[in-house]
């Protein structure tokens, strides 16, 4: 199969991971008899850098003519980077706001799996991830707080500012049904979360999550409070399969997840819109503090490629060689710094790259 990539690297470790992965991404092409076509596209700070604007409409249209687009992290020290002095809407998070807009990216997936060769990073109580755990968090991406109006102005003297959370039904039901259609194929249970006791978007999202909920018998619904699932997670994270939600909830959500892996720096992601088409990206940020160090974890960004043939190419297979060698690499007791644990090896960003590849 010929793969046509569309390939970001970002900013601050993202090239260095992003490297990583097509590393194996080759490695899988070679063995199961695959070509890779990438096109370098800038996104984030690295356009702004060259273009003024940290997303172009040439590079959304070459993602568009793409099958699927890797992206390593976006952004950079906001206290230190000149790109923060620009105005909100040129800086470099706008660009992936953006493209998740024009690329109608309206479903994130983001597993959260304790290997239990990292269990000893999990920073819970033993006795609460015995056995480890694998859920899947599903965030609606396009809609809710962070696309809706904004403003900031003065009242009576006194600045005011202004965000508002619009969801309508037909949002609702496309990530619902792209919910329950991923748990029927993990442990069929889906946790709705949302804020049904105070907000009237989330007694919407509720309604609709329930009417869906009817098409799929086989598959387990409980609705549970936003503040009331950050406990869970915390409390007892083995009882979750599915969690659906909300952008700003799933944004929160996730990244809690991320830490009851043990790092952030495990924890892949896509991007999908209503076609096989997705943008795979790790969970984690740009890290500008150790970019150049070649100490980042590539992990994230390689199990990101894995999530790619799997979503957009229909690649099983090949997915689950490259899953089956991060876990050998784990296995056989290499880590980078960020789950480091005593008695384990240690090896930088290159190296652990070429140990996966190695073992596909």
């Amino acid at each position: 199969m010929n793969l046509k990539i569309g390939v970001i690297k970002g900013d601050g470790i993202g090239p260095e991971i992003v490297t990583e992965a097509m590393k194996v991404l080759d490695k899988v092409s070679e063995v199961y008899e695959h070509t890779c076509n990438y096109t370098q596209l800038l996104m984030g700070g690295a356009s702004i850098d060259v273009y003024g604007v940290p997303l172009t409409d040439e590079t959304v249209a070459e993602a568009k003519a793409s099958d699927a687009v890797l992206m390593g992290s976006i952004g950079g020290d906001a206290k230190t980077s000149p790109w923060y002095q620009l105005e909100p809407s040129k800086r470099p998070e706008a660009g992936l706001l953006r493209i998740r807009k024009e690329l109608n990216l309206f479903a994130n997936l983001r597993p959260a799996i304790l290997y239990d060769e990292l269990k000893g990073a999990c920073p819970l109580k033993e006795e609460i991830t015995a056995g480890g755990f694998d859920m899947m968090i599903m965030r609606e991406l396009t809609g809710g707080l962070y696309f809706g109006e904004r403003k900031t102005v003065e009242e009576n003297g006194v600045m005011t500012a202004y965000d508002s959370l619009t969801y309508n039904e037909a949002e609702i039901r496309r990530i619902a049904k792209r919910g329950f259609d991923i748990a029927m194929k993990r442990k069929k249970k889906v946790t709705s979360v949302d804020k049904a006791n105070v907000l009237d978007s989330s007694r919407l999202w509720r309604k609709v999550v329930e009417e869906v909920a009817k098409e799929y018998p086989e598959v387990t619904l409980e609705h549970m409070l936003v503040d009331n699932c950050a406990m869970q997670l915390v409390k007892d994270p083995k009882q979750f399969d599915v969690i659906l939600t909300e952008n700003m909830f799933g944004d929160i959500l996730s990244d809690e997840a991320s830490m009851v892996t043990g790092s952030i720096g495990m924890l892949a992601s896509a991007s999908l819109n209503e076609t096989k088409f997705g943008l795979y990206e790790p969970s984690g940020g740009s890290a500008p503090d150790i970019a150049g160090k070649g100490i980042a974890n590539p992990i994230a960004t390689i199990l990101s490629a894995a999530m790619m043939l799997r979503f957009s190419f229909d690649l099983d297979k090949e997915a689950k060689a490259i899953e089956n060698a991060v876990e050998k690499v784990l296995k056989d007791g290499y880590r980078t710094m960020d789950i480091m644990s005593q008695g384990k090896t240690q090896v930088g960003t290159t190296k652990m790259g070429d140990l996966i590849a190695e073992n596909i």
